[in-house]
């Protein structure tokens, strides 16, 4: 897990517990935007129950495991469309940096346009077309 008082991996320049430390406490993102980053950054602390949590039931696998070897470290967003507080749709469309495991000399980045919707008060990531 990620300190409070660190910077947020979503790029924000928060803090970690002022930005995405609240959603993955369980306060519901208020923008689709928000909960796509709140999503980067549980790939970047390795937290699967968030990103499950966050998924659409209808697109939701029932297990995911994260790949240990590799590290999430920027995220870009290009572009939102819809998704804001009153929207009950949205799409963000952005680039998640990656590096490998220590001496391999692996990175890469991994671009989409992710649909999300919004039920009962709540965002959910439904799936998402690469860049």
């Amino acid at each position: 897990m990620l300190d409070d008082d660190a910077r947020c991996p979503c790029g924000t320049g928060e803090t970690y517990g002022a930005c995405c430390g609240r959603f993955h406490a369980g306060r519901p993102a208020p923008t689709a935007e928000l909960l796509m980053r709140s999503r980067f950054s549980a790939f970047a602390a390795g937290d699967a129950a968030h990103l499950l949590a966050t998924w659409h039931p209808g697109t939701r696998p029932a297990a995911l495991e994260l790949d240990p070897g590799r590290r999430w470290y920027r995220l870009d967003v290009h572009g939102t469309a819809a998704g804001g507080p009153f929207d009950d749709e949205g799409w963000v469309d952005f680039t998640a940096h990656w590096r490998g495991a220590p001496g391999t000399g692996q990175r890469g980045a991994q671009r989409e346009n992710s649909r999300f919707v919004r039920e009962d008060g709540r965002w959910y990531y439904v799936d998402g077309v690469p860049g």
